[in-house]
């Protein structure tokens, strides 16, 4: 990294007399540019697409971390129960809530409550990829999700080869709603707004935001929110629509050597308080 400094100098008469300014902080290193082989393309059983009467936001479902939430709001979407739905509950610097057919908090779907999806096991020749390890823990990704996981170190001491995971409440993850109990996870899911860290290891994330945070930061805020609220129109599944119809997406692949560059740059840019939710990951959508 080159730093720049600069020298504010009298004027060409009064160069003998010229003082040297302080030093301006170094200009972090530019991104580099990425190649084709960086790139995945999502499933597009895996991408929820909410048109919102704000806008478009695409989520990639990652069952990987929570199978059994992932296969929920699958099966709710190809039931379209979530269209039409409202933003009930949105708290600025968190998250907007919906997925209730009371609108209110209350209502669920007929379907059976799930256990919860916190932590999951993790281990070689799996979906995560480490991009930092600071030896007690390591930083990684599932798809697009931000994970932390236990040291892969430990792994050989464990009865199945494998450590605990969780993904993490960053900005734009999405997570299922519950009750005070653990296992009520049902139709209700929300979208942070911002990184949360105290939800993490205990609500169930089940994908993240590749497309349209600015739609969902731009919800209208309120714990109720009052009338009008912003809503979903309709929910789909990227595979439900006509290959016409269907948004061309492809977002960066955590085990690129483009990311796992960036990666390296930017917990160098911010030292010990390095977490995933530091790093976003790129996404095109045409």
């Amino acid at each position: 990294m080159i730093a720049k400094t600069l020298i504010a100098a009298a004027g060409m008469a009064l160069a003998a007399n010229a003082v040297a300014q302080p030093a301006a902080a170094p200009r972090p290193a530019p991104r580099p540019a990425s190649s084709t082989a960086d790139w995945r393309t999502p499933d597009p059983d895996d991408l929820m697409i909410i048109d919102t009467n704000k806008g478009r936001v695409i989520v990639e479902i990652v069952p990987e971390v929570a199978p059994a939430a992932a296969e929920r709001v699958k099966a709710l979407t190809r039931l379209h129960f979530y269209d039409g739905l409202t933003f009930f509950r949105v708290i600025e610097g968190f998250m907007a809530q919906t997925g209730d057919p009371k609108n209110d908090g209350s209502g669920e779907s007929e379907l059976p409550n799930l256990t919860q999806e916190f932590t999951f096991r993790q281990g070689a020749g799996g979906p995560f990829v480490m991009v930092v390890d600071q030896t007690v823990l390591e930083h990684g990704f599932v798809k697009s999700l931000p994970v932390r996981s236990q040291s892969s170190r430990l792994a050989i001491a464990t009865r199945d080869g494998k450590v605990q995971a969780m993904g993490l409440f960053c900005k734009g993850t999405a997570g299922m709603a519950r009750a005070a109990e653990p296992d009520t996870g049902n139709s209700q899911f929300y979208l942070m707004r911002d990184d949360y860290p105290r939800l993490d290891g205990r609500y169930t994330p089940w994908g993240r935001i590749i497309s349209g945070q600015e739609v969902v930061n731009a919800i209208k805020v309120g714990e109720p929110v009052a009338d009008p609220r912003d809503h979903m129109t309709t929910v789909r599944l990227a595979s439900e629509l006509k290959l016409a119809d269907r948004p061309k997406v492809r977002v960066i692949d955590p085990a690129s050597a483009w990311f796992k560059a960036e990666a390296v740059r930017i917990a160098t840019e911010k030292g010990p308080a390095f977490t995933a939710c530091d790093i976003d990951i790129p996404a095109e959508v045409k």
